[in-house]
Formats: structure tokens, C-alpha cells, sequence
């Protein structure tokens, strides 16, 4: 399944998704707003050796429940990062959401690894300095829902852009190109609802509740769709700035 063309000449964005209850969500909008035709490959079914890593204008991976070290496992998730490698390669544009943040890291060479407790909930996250100079800058004072339990070592040549206090490592970029973030800026209600279904049972060991989960929804989940697409958005508009150029000159 090689990537080709977008149709009328319009840039690609190929998604890389691992579950059907974890998807593009508000993010799909706005690469569509920006022109992108949005094409979608349920990776644990798709053969992910074949796709042409340089094709598409841009790579979106998204998370899921596996993690970037369980390889032997799901040999997807390997054939995934090979096809980032490529693209770091080529400096070609990427944006990773959780698992893709921490298949991200393990291309670029850095240890992904459990934490020492889930981060779950309804949480903030705390810009960098560079992350005030980056669209992450629309992070702060959000809370984004976290659903994770892995983590990564930052890796070389990359700037820390968000961290919270139980994982330092929330946001990074390298360049105007790659963009990953660990928590969850795709998450709309009706996501929010097929989360609690599935792994609402989680909830009780981190003093919350599917109850408590959904109240916390109504209360923050307008502002942190409102800063995802505007995180997104932002990124979009850098890469369309500085590869302008480019796609003139072929």
C-alpha cells in the first residue's frame, strides 16, 4: 500500500492508527481546513513495509495500548518506527499523539520505557520556554486529558517544549517538521465516552470515577479542543510557511 498523490494536486496526511476508539477526533478538521486530504491506515492490519515513508506531505501516528518497545509483539510497531526513521531522515513532516510521541523518540534513538504510574485524567501540562516559542504554547493552563503509562528519555537534538510533574517529557519538536506530543489533544466527547467504556475500570486507583471523568469533560473539554486545533493549526501553517518555497520550485 504505497502512498500517492493527493487528489487535484491537494497534500496528503497519512494516519497511522492502532485502535478505531482512538482516532483523529477534532485534529481531522483541521488538517482538512489546511487543505490536506486525510487518509487513514488501521496499522495492526496493514502491511506498513509497503507504504512509501516520503509520500505523503505528512505523517500523523496516533496512540493505542501498545507500546514502542513491544516490537516482538506487534511487529507493526517496529515496521512503524522504521518508517519514521525515514522520515527524520528526510526531515520530512510528522506529528505524533502519545504512543506515536514515544515511537517518535525510540527513532530518533532515545530508551521508551514504563513509568512509575499511569498519568490518567484531566491534567495540565506546563510549557518550556521554547514551548512558549512553539504552538504548545496554546497548552497552557488546559487541561488535556492523559491516558498513558509509558515514557521516553528525551531524545538528542530536540527541544522540550511541555512537561507535568509526573512526566517531564509531555511535548517536543525538532525543527519546524516534527512535532509529538504525549497527551491527548484529539479527545471530543464522543472519543471521551468510548475511553470511559473501555477503560473506565482504571479509573477508581487514580481517585477518579467515569462520573467524575464526565463532569470533568464538560468543564475543560471545550478549552483544550480549542487549543489542540489551534496547536495543530499553528503547526500547520509553519510547515505551509517554510515549504511553500519548495513546492514552487518543482
Amino acid at each position: 500500500m504505497t502512498a500517492v498523490a493527493g487528489t487535484a494536486g491537494r497534500p496528503v496526511a497519512l494516519v497511522l492508527r492502532h485502535d478505531s476508539a482512538i482516532g483523529l477526533g477534532n485534529l481531522g478538521p483541521v488538517l482538512e481546513e489546511h487543505g490536506y486530504e486525510v487518509r487513514v491506515v488501521d496499522a495492526p492490519h496493514a502491511d506498513v513495509t509497503a507504504i512509501d515513508a516520503l509520500a505523503p506531505d505528512l505523517l500523523v501516528v496516533l496512540g493505542g495500548d501498545e507500546a514502542a518497545y513491544q516490537a516482538d509483539t506487534y511487529p507493526y510497531v517496529g515496521h512503524e518506527i522504521e518508517l519514521l526513521r525515514q522520515r527524520i531522515e528526510a526531515e520530512a513532516p510528522v506529528f505524533g499523539v502519545c504512543l506515536g510521541a514515544q515511537m517518535l523518540a525510540s527513532a530518533l534513538g532515545a530508551r521508551v520505557y514504563q513509568g512509575a504510574r499511569k498519568e490518567v485524567g484531566w491534567l495540565g501540562v506546563d510549557p518550556t520556554d521554547a514551548g512558549d516559542a512553539s504552538p504548545v504554547r496554546h497548552a497552557r493552563g488546559v487541561r488535556f486529558v492523559q491516558w498513558h503509562g509509558d515514557t521516553f528519555d528525551l531524545p538528542e537534538g530536540v527541544e522540550r517544549l511541555a512537561s507535568s510533574p509526573a512526566y517531564p517529557n509531555q511535548a517536543f519538536r525538532r525543527g519546524d517538521w516534527m512535532l509529538a506530543v504525549q497527551f491527548h489533544p484529539e479527545v471530543t466527547p464522543a472519543i471521551h465516552e468510548d475511553w470511559l467504556e473501555a477503560w473506565g475500570d482504571e479509573l477508581p486507583e487514580y481517585g477518579l470515577s467515569v462520573e467524575r471523568m464526565r463532569e470533568l469533560q464538560a468543564e475543560c473539554g471545550p478549552a483544550a479542543e480549542a487549543a489542540s486545533r489551534a496547536i495543530l493549526g499553528e503547526f500547520l501553517d509553519g510547515l505551509a510557511a517554510t515549504r511553500r518555497p519548495e513546492r514552487l520550485a518543482s
